[in-house]
C-alpha cells in the first residue's frame, strides 16, 4: 500500500488557540479526537508520583484548559504549579476551571518564549499535546527552553503526535485513528478535516526523532512512557 498525500480542506479554525477545537469546548472535542487522552494524562501523573514524588515546583506549558494540572493537584497538594499557554482562550478556560486552586500564570506565551517571561525553575515540566503545531526547528527550540528551565535532575514529560515509519505505516495508523472518531460519534467532514491537518496543520515526527530532539536538546536521559498508534509519551531526566 502506499501512502497518498490526503487533499488538504481548510478546517473551520477558531481564532483563540491552534487547534479546530474552540476553547470552550476543547475538553469534550478532544476526548473524541485522542483514543486514550484519559490514559495519557494518567500515565503522566503516575509516572512523576513514582520517579519525583513531591516536586517543589512544576511548570505545565501549553497548558489548555489547566484540566491536567487540576488534577494533578489532588496528587501534589504542595507543590507549587505555574502554567502557560499562547492562547488568550485557553487561558480564561483555564483560570475557570482552576477557581480555586493555587497556581501561578507565567503568561501568555509559547514554550519557546518562556525564558523571556520567567527566571523560576523546575521540578517537573510537562508539555502534553501543544508541541507537534511546531515546524522543526520551533519544537527544538522549544525543548531547549524546557530543558534550560529544569532544576539539575527534573524532569520533562511530553506527550505528542508521532509519525509512523512507512507510507504504509501512515495510512493504516490515519485509517485506525479515522475508526476511532467515528466510534466516538464524529461526523464524517469532522474526521476528514481532522486526518487532512497531518503534515499540514500538525507535524509529527517519529519516535526516533523525539529521542534524538531530546538529547540533543542536552538531557541526559530520553526514553519513551507510553505508545498508542499515533500518540506517545516521552520523559527526559536533565
Amino acid at each position: 500500500m502506499v501512502y497518498q498525500p490526503p487533499i488538504y480542506h481548510t478546517c473551520m479554525h477558531n481564532p483563540d488557540n491552534a487547534t479546530p477545537h474552540n476553547s470552550d469546548t476543547y475538553d469534550r472535542q478532544i476526548r473524541l479526537t485522542i483514543p486514550h487522552y484519559e490514559d495519557i494524562h494518567a500515565e503522566i501523573l503516575n509516572f512523576v508520583k513514582v520517579q519525583c514524588p513531591c516536586p517543589g515546583t512544576w511548570l505545565d506549558t501549553g497548558c489548555g484548559t489547566g484540566s491536567f494540572i487540576k488534577k494533578a493537584q489532588v496528587l501534589f497538594p504542595d507543590t507549587e504549579f505555574f502554567i502557560a499557554d499562547p492562547s488568550e482562550g485557553m487561558l480564561l478556560e483555564a483560570s475557570h476551571n482552576l477557581t480555586g486552586c493555587p497556581y501561578h500564570l507565567i503568561g501568555r506565551c509559547g514554550t519557546a518564549d518562556l525564558p523571556g517571561f520567567t527566571k523560576r525553575r523546575f521540578d517537573v515540566i510537562t508539555a502534553i499535546q501543544c508541541h507537534h503545531y511546531l515546524a522543526e526547528e520551533e519544537r527544538n527550540e522549544a525543548v531547549r527552553a524546557c530543558f534550560s528551565l529544569l532544576n539539575d535532575r527534573g524532569f520533562f514529560v511530553t506527550s505528542e503526535n508521532i509519525r509512523p515509519f512507512s507510507d504504509e505505516g501512515i495510512a493504516r495508523s490515519l485509517s485506525y485513528w479515522g475508526e476511532f472518531q467515528r466510534q466516538a460519534g464524529r461526523t464524517k467532514a469532522e474526521i476528514r478535516d481532522h486526518l487532512d491537518r497531518f503534515d499540514h496543520e500538525y507535524f509529527p515526527i517519529t519516535i526516533t526523532g523525539h529521542l534524538q530532539c531530546y538529547h540533543e536538546a542536552g538531557f541526559s536521559v530520553a526514553e519513551i512512557l507510553w505508545l498508542s498508534c499515533l500518540q506517545g509519551v516521552f520523559w527526559c531526566r536533565k
